[in-house]
């Protein structure tokens, strides 16, 4: 009979550790897009296998093992001489290929060092950004292989169709495979050209972790804990580098707040509800500590410092009201200068609205009316409902809130401004 609990361990190890698997496997390989296949291929055995005779001692270990013997068959099937299947054969124990059984452990010493993971990660981290493909590409690439996302979910942290992001990681194993990329961690000479493209990646899928775009919880760890080890390893590796330390900042300061965002039953408490002796006061002395780093360099705040610095003022304020709002309207204007987009700019509204008033921050609002950014957003309209209900413009913020209900993607998001709209009220007036 099937055991339901197999699956639900088969996507948790997937979601854990997809990526030193396939980081492994194109190790052994040498091909990164076979590695993917093979991870794949090894996924599958496992949600029919496991479900039926348990889940293994050693999940990980076992999928690493299919893998390895899949890619042994079609090393096999390409040249039964072939050097590089003697090779790997050489470390396999008896058994030879897949029969369906649980293949036991890998071999602790040769799969599972410590150090041998975190370099595989970051090779391939720095593999699906190698120049020769498009930023869009290596990003949705790498968001696929690191961290575990859906093309669904690539498509929403993109604003794009779900087709494109599909297109765009078909084309970039093929331009991988076709220019021979190595597996490797660059050389010291190479890496600041990369390093953009590398924290962009980590930066995207924490933010899909910290306030997931689907689904029914509000945090999703697993991404947001992978973003913060990744960085921290980048941070080990590129110690001269102000933007990675700048980059781990952001997450420090913003992963604080998860102890206080969710209530009881999973439910989002916003900002200015949370119980602020939750947050976590270890994770903000890193994230300040961080910072500092940074800041040492000399250069100032990058686009990651920046952030670092807004999440710094919402950490060392004691209440919504103490908040050193004027502070985040310039830093937020120095983001928009540095780097701009629409997303910027209606985070810098909501800051105003904070400083100034609604009354100021409505015009921002509605020049943002027409980008593409927010096409499909519930973004814009929940931020506009709430601008409009604190003006007491009732029957427009009520428009505007269900607008942003039928956009929103996750169910705890959507849940918030259901009850935002269930509390409008005539007598709602606060201008």
């Amino acid at each position: 009979m099937s055991d339901p609990t197999g699956r639900k361990a088969v996507a948790a190890v997937w979601r854990i550790d997809s990526a030193r698997i396939i980081g492994a496997l194109t190790r052994y390989t040498g091909d990164f897009a076979l590695a993917e296949d093979l991870a794949q291929e090894a996924l599958a055995e496992a949600l029919v296998t496991w479900p039926r005779e348990g889940v293994p001692n050693n999940p990980a270990g076992w999928l690493l093992t299919v893998g390895r013997r899949r890619a042994i068959d079609a090393f096999r099937r390409r040249s039964a001489r072939d050097e590089k299947y003697a090779a790997m054969a050489h470390h396999l124990p008896e058994g030879g290929a897949l029969t369906g059984a649980d293949p036991g452990p890998a071999p602790d010493d040769v799969l599972w060092d410590p150090d041998q993971i975190d370099d595989d990660t970051l090779a391939l981290m720095f593999t699906s950004c190698h120049p020769v493909l498009s930023r869009e590409a290596g990003v949705a690439l790498t968001l696929r292989v690191i961290g575990g996302l859906t093309s669904d979910e690539i498509a929403r942290a993109f604003l794009v169709p779900t087709a494109t992001v599909q297109a765009r990681i078909t084309r970039a194993k093929k331009t991988l495979g076709a220019a021979g990329v190595p597996f490797e961690v660059p050389p010291v000479a190479q890496r600041p050209a990369r390093l953009a493209q590398v924290l962009s990646v980590v930066y995207l899928i924490f933010t899909e972790g910290s306030s997931a775009s689907s689904g029914d919880e509000v945090i999703r760890f697993d991404l947001a804990g992978e973003a913060q080890r990744l960085t921290r390893i980048l941070s080990r590796l590129m110690p001269e580098e102000p933007e990675v330390h700048s980059l781990l900042a952001l997450l420090e300061l913003t992963a604080a707040r998860f102890p206080a965002r969710r209530g009881p039953d999973g439910e989002i408490v916003l900002l200015e509800e949370q119980d602020r002796r939750r947050w976590d006061r270890s994770a903000i002395a890193r994230g300040r500590a961080a910072l500092a780093k940074a800041a040492d360099a000399g250069r100032g705040y990058g686009y990651y410092g920046l952030q670092a610095a807004i999440a710094e003022c919402h950490a060392l304020a004691s209440s919504v009201e103490e908040t050193n709002w004027g502070r985040i309207v310039a830093l937020y204007d120095g983001l928009g200068r540095l780097a701009p987009s629409p997303v910027v700019d209606l985070n810098r509204a909501v800051a105003v609205s904070m400083a100034q008033g609604p009354a100021a921050a409505l015009p921002i609002v509605d020049a943002l009316a027409s980008a593409e950014a927010f096409k499909d957003s519930h973004q814009l309209p929940g931020v506009r409902g709430e601008l409009l209900r604190r003006l007491g413009r009732l029957d427009e913020a009520r428009t505007e809130l269900e607008q942003a209900i039928r956009l929103c993607g996750n169910e705890r998001e959507r849940a918030v401004l259901t009850r935002k709209l269930a509390e409008l009220s005539p007598s709602d007036n606060r201008g």
